[in-house]
């Protein structure tokens, strides 16, 4: 067997999911539910449909009349609207031919020639199941892959004059208090609507789109034409509902008293750095604004359900429908060009300057968070469904933070973000490699690597070793300052001679070692065991009984 076909069947062992399929070929699948399927997964995220696989992963092959798949693709291209283009492979497994079809994912929606159109999603038990793809998901679709924007639809059955005048003096102050756009305050009204995209212009006459609607509207509009835009502030203790309420309000209205509620629920102490007095809050007003506005601006409006802000005993979490849009994960969160669902209504808020005018408002909750040694937020609930962001209450870092500021009035500028990350992580997890590091940075270790030699010439970071062995801790100073001296020694780790001593003492005790015994004990890496252990080889202080893995090394007599 040879690289592919493990792959493919190590893929298949793993089961059905939204991107592969299996379809059973015992009886000759029916052209139609072939077509069915592959429709269902181009409409999804892509994938691979195996012809001649059971759904309980058994390989039952190829039915006689499917043997010949050269006319596969050109089936598939002349069943479907549009045309799709698949691949199609034979593959041999378990004495079983199987056909792969790979299936792209489309940036159109497809049906079948019959009309047909279906989509996958996953059912409770996590097993995926195809379902129709009803009219109203079209926009959800279509706007998650940034095909349209659904904020700027216009509502022709609304017209300007139903519009609430008040909203534009919100707006206005707003863009005075939050240092907005300064050249739209001069503007006339319909200037103004004109300027942000409020409004547009048919057969001489002037709508509302969908985000002048969210910002100019009244409750009851909203209520009529925009039944999904709903918020929701609430404070739990335990299982004890403090505080539970629902905003239909325009959108600046709406941010402005969850806002409030949640401004007195901030507590503050302060701690002195050299001549100023520092607050830490239990929880950052930027950060919350940040992620509060992206979950206002960035959900699914075609999808029913509440922006929610829950305030309980472990912390704060913000939530909002829809799930990230194309090309956005967990994997790319800090790295990914600012993308939007609803481009022109993140454009106007930029430009009022309630949100990050260069689109990194998850910098600003990554920062409002790390600086005062607290856990990364974690989108980790987050589904296709959903982007849920939790920030701990864990109790603040003072001396972290001090750290952070004094190394700030340093250099005159704000902690970057990717040193902020590394530093967190070497706080919480004390000694990491650079492949460690990358993967939350989610940036390539060279790029990461720089990022480390930075810290370490600021003195904030150590480097142990060299090459592939190469680790990181908090530098001997850092740890002065919080008074944890002794943590340093532990961390960094001991000198080579400390080394040889522990493993002859280690093999005093158990007659022998293994050079996975050697990396636990010294925390060193495997090459540096081995080296290691040839050092005192040469020494004559022990010598190798057996090879390779199953090596063994006693003291020499």
């Amino acid at each position: 067997m040879n690289d592919t076909e493990q792959d493919v069947l190590e893929l298949i062992r793993r089961g059905e999911n939204l991107t592969v399929e299996f379809k059973s070929d015992e009886r000759s699948l029916p052209d139609r539910d072939l077509i069915a399927a592959v429709v269902a997964l181009a409409n999804t995220e892509g994938g691979d449909l195996f012809l001649g696989v059971e759904d309980d992963c058994s390989i039952t092959g190829l039915h006689v009349n499917h043997r010949n798949v050269t006319g596969l693709p050109a089936l598939i291209a002349n069943k479907t609207i549009p045309s799709m283009a698949v691949r199609v492979e034979l593959i041999e497994l378990e004495g079983q031919v199987i056909a792969r079809i790979r299936v792209p994912k489309s940036r159109q929606l497809v049906s079948t020639s019959d009309g047909l159109l279906q989509r996958r999603r996953l059912k409770m038990d996590g097993s995926p199941e195809a379902v129709p793809f009803y009219p109203h998901e079209f926009v959800q679709r279509q706007s998650s892959i940034g095909v349209t924007d659904p904020s700027a639809l216009p509502l022709e059955n609304l017209a300007v004059e139903d519009l609430d005048p008040i909203q534009r003096i919100r707006i206005r102050n707003a863009i005075k208090k939050y240092g907005g756009d300064q050249s739209l305050l001069p503007l006339a009204d319909e200037e103004l609507d004109g300027a942000l995209g409020l409004t547009v212009t048919i057969s001489g006459r002037r709508h509302p789109t969908v985000a002048g609607l969210l910002l100019l509207g009244n409750e009851r509009q909203l209520r009529q034409h925009l039944p999904s835009h709903e918020a929701a502030f609430q404070v739990l203790r335990g299982t004890d509902v403090l505080v539970n309420e629902f905003y239909r309000k325009p959108l600046l209205e709406t941010f402005e008293e969850v806002e409030l509620l949640f401004r007195a629920r901030v507590e503050e102490e302060e701690i002195q750095i050299g001549l100023f007095r520092v607050p830490i809050p239990n929880f950052d007003r930027r950060a919350f604004r940040e992620a509060f506005v992206n979950a206002l601006v960035h959900r699914d409006y075609s999808a029913l359900g509440a922006v929610h802000v829950r305030l309980d005993d472990d912390g704060l979490s913000i939530s909002n429908p829809g799930g990230f849009v194309e090309g956005v994960n967990l994997d790319n969160l800090l790295v990914a060009d600012p993308r939007s669902r609803n481009p022109l209504l993140a454009d106007i808020i930029k430009r009022i300057g309630l949100a990050e005018r260069t689109g990194r408002g998850i910098d600003r909750i990554f920062e409002g968070m790390l600086r005062y040694g607290r856990t990364a937020p974690d989108y980790s609930m987050s589904s296709a469904y959903t982007v849920a962001v939790r920030m701990s209450a864990a109790d603040a870092d003072a001396e972290f933070l001090r750290m952070i500021v004094q190394r700030e009035e340093q250099t005159g500028a704000a902690m970057p973000i990717d040193s902020l990350i590394i530093l967190s992580r070497l706080r919480n997890e004390r000694r990491l490699r650079t492949t460690d590091l990358a993967k939350s940075v989610q940036k390539p270790e060279a790029v990461v690597r720089g990022t480390l030699e930075k810290l370490v010439e600021a003195g904030m970071v150590e480097a142990h070793s060299t090459g592939k062995g190469r680790t990181y801790t908090l530098s001997a100073k850092v740890y002065q300052g919080a008074g944890q001296k002794a943590a340093y020694v532990r961390q960094a780790g001991f000198d080579p001679i400390q080394q040889e001593q522990m493993v002859l003492n280690f093999i005093d005790t158990h007659g022998s070692i293994k050079r996975a015994d050697v990396i636990e004990l010294c925390h060193i890496s495997p090459d540096q065991a081995y080296k290691l252990l040839a050092k005192l080889r040469k020494k004559d202080l022990i010598k190798q009984v057996g090879e390779r893995k199953g090596a063994i090394y006693e003291r020499a007599r």
